[in-house]
């Protein structure tokens, strides 16, 4: 490894623009580290963004400490890529620990390179750039600035947008796309989803939002119509009871509190949506039900036993949705406004299934549980 080090005593410096370390050996562990240099105060540093499955941890170093770890992580990576304004440069690293250094000359010298240490995120919904629904409902002012106090709504919209963009390919492009909105609320979500289909990506698309709240469905409908978008309709009712429709592409329900949430869920998996993005809220079922006799020691904690049922309410729904073919992903959200609940469900059908509902059965009987979902969904013969 002295090979390298020597490499990257020469390379690190203000010039460098970026680093990739990826191909890692292991499948636990980081599986993409970045890295880049940032100014702070006066002092260059770099700053390491890791990435572990869904989440992404940053920290900063001195390039001393940066090459000590970076010779570290190659233990168990097979690539890192290197790029500056002068040089392009690709190290391999083999199983026996043999380095291979390719590197050519370029010419950036022109490049500007932002060395702040917050960038500006790219958004899909561009601050800057006015958008109706976001105005009126106060995220934005007329100008296209965003209010400050609703700078995490601002946030939120759009890294919903991005679990969006992630499932296109699932959705149909040759007909009119269904999708249902359940529990919309002031539907800041529900007008960025037309708006990000219709409008951004050109789809035709029907969508309906459902609440409970009179008021609110009545002010989203003035302003689906004010804004002329035809297709986006609210409704007044309850999920478990909602009919009227017999196909449809995606299910959205970002709020649901405790088993209304499974019986979106099982609206969803009856009509063979194509794809369904979920963020419970308000899991009390299982902590009422939870009766197992090896894990007493460790549930006697009332708190450690809320937040377990609450994890194992959301793994098995996504259990129980691999079951009926779909391909499940439990993500991070941002947190909604009501509720510190920031885990996803998102589900694309495949038609396969990757769970033996027999072994769930037992993990279920295990702990002493019958789920609402669970139970809809047999009693549907699904």
């Amino acid at each position: 490894m002295e090979q390298l080090r020597e490499f990257l005593i020469e390379q690190i410096h203000i010039e460098l623009l970026w680093i990739m370390i990826s191909g890692a050996k292991k499948k636990s562990g980081p599986s993409k580290i970045k890295i880049r240099p940032v100014m702070m105060k006066d002092d260059l540093l770099f700053q390491v963004s890791i990435q572990e499955e869904t989440q992404i941890f940053h920290k900063n170093y001195n390039k001393d400490k940066l090459i000590d770890n970076i010779l570290n992580w190659m233990k168990d990576f097979k690539q890192l890529q290197l790029e500056g304004k002068q040089i392009s440069a690709v190290v391999l690293v083999s199983k026996k620990q043999k380095v291979t250094i390719k590197k050519k000359r370029v010419d950036r010298k022109e490049m500007i390179v932002d060395h702040s240490h917050n960038r500006k995120k790219s958004y899909i919904l561009e601050e800057g750039k006015p958008v109706d629904f976001l105005v009126d409902l106060g995220v934005m002012t007329k100008e296209g600035k965003v209010v400050h106090k609703k700078y995490d709504k601002y946030r939120q919209i759009n890294r919903f947008l991005e679990f969006i963009e992630d499932v296109l390919p699932h959705l149909p492009k040759d007909r009119k796309v269904n999708i249902i909105d359940f529990g919309c609320g002031k539907s800041y979500l529900t007008f960025a989803m037309y708006h990000y289909l219709k409008v951004l990506k050109g789809y035709e698309v029907r969508i309906i939002g459902l609440d409970l709240k009179i008021d609110v469905i009545e002010h989203c409908q003035r302003l689906a119509q004010q804004y002329g978008y035809q297709d986006l309709t609210f409704q007044v009712g309850d999920i478990a009871d909602f009919t009227g429709v017999d196909e449809v592409d995606m299910v959205v329900s970002l709020h649901a509190c405790d088993t209304a949430t499974d019986h979106a869920l099982e609206k969803a998996v009856t009509w063979g949506a194509s794809v369904i993005l979920s963020v419970p809220c308000c899991q009390h079922e299982l902590n009422k039900q939870i009766s197992c006799k090896e894990m007493e020691p460790i549930l006697g904690y009332g708190l450690i036993k809320e937040r377990m049922a609450a994890l194992m309410t959301d793994a098995i729904r996504a259990q129980l949705l691999e079951t009926r073919g779909y391909s499940t992903q439990i993500l991070e959200f941002i947190h909604m406004d009501h509720t510190p609940k920031n885990i996803l469900i998102r589900a694309v059908k495949t038609g396969k299934s990757s769970v033996k509902k027999e072994e769930l059965d037992k993990c279920m009987e295990f702990l002493g549980v019958t789920p609402t979902l669970d139970e809809l969904l047999n009693k549907k013969g699904i």
